[in-house]
């Protein structure tokens, strides 16, 4: 049939020519073999000397730190309540200047507040002679607690009784007279006496309220009136 065909026709049905011969790039599919599996009983005298030349040591996780701070912190804080009283001595310390009785201490005291800040506070009851604030050498500006030395032992006895429980930079303060030089056995609260604790400055929180206001809600609303009259009394529509 395609003999009868015009010479132009038929070269389109010419054949190709055919395919250069190349180097297969994988093993032909009947020569092909797995790598033979066998037991571990070779590697077992390699194992043993690596168990004895091994000096592994093992590492400390997250938890084992935390409880390992967690527990020295604890031994140092008993070791200081033991041996700190015997070198407490308050009256020898070359950085403690001033009469004991003229000298307020300031505690629970903001970060943020300094010197300048107990100044101006503690200034309107009398000249000052010297204010110290407690300084922390590694991580916070400060120690939170200072001491104000006043030049009249009255004026300190005035800011005692003021200045208990007012706010410093949006914190309330505790003062007490400095009771280190001025009680006899007196220890701070670090080497197990003093006072106070933690979570004294923390805010209450808030109680919710019902719909009603102060009392409850419907027709007691309020300071308990509606038609239980005034403020829980027993007047309105039940007079008369």
């Amino acid at each position: 049939m395609t003999d009868k065909l015009p010479p132009n026709l038929l070269a389109l049905f010419a054949a190709r020519p055919p395919l250069r011969w190349v180097e297969p790039s994988d093993y032909a599919p009947e020569k092909r073999r797995t790598a033979p599996i066998g037991g571990v009983a070779a590697f077992l005298p390699e194992l043993q000397k690596y168990k004895e030349t091994d000096v592994y040591e093992p590492t400390e996780s997250w938890l084992e730190m935390r409880d390992r701070k967690k527990r020295e912190k604890a031994e140092a804080a008993e070791r200081l309540k033991i041996e700190g009283p015997k070198k407490f001595k308050p009256n020898e310390d070359p950085n403690i200047r001033g009469d004991a009785f003229k000298t307020l201490i300031v505690a629970r005291l903001s970060y943020d507040a300094d010197e300048r800040d107990l100044e101006r506070e503690f200034g309107r009851f009398g000249p000052i002679e010297r204010v110290r604030v407690m300084t922390h050498r590694k991580k916070k500006p400060h120690r939170g607690y200072a001491f104000v030395v006043f030049e009249r032992e009255k004026d300190m006895r005035a800011a005692l009784d003021a200045c208990d429980g007012i706010r410093i930079k949006d914190r309330r303060i505790k003062v007490d007279v400095e009771r280190g030089r001025t009680a006899k056995n007196w220890l701070p609260r670090r080497l197990g006496g003093g006072l106070g604790g933690r979570g004294y400055t923390r805010a209450m929180p808030i109680r919710p309220g019902g719909p009603g206001g102060f009392g409850g809600g419907g027709f007691r609303g309020g300071f308990k009136g509606g038609f239980e009259g005034g403020r829980g009394g027993r007047g309105g529509f039940r007079g008369g």
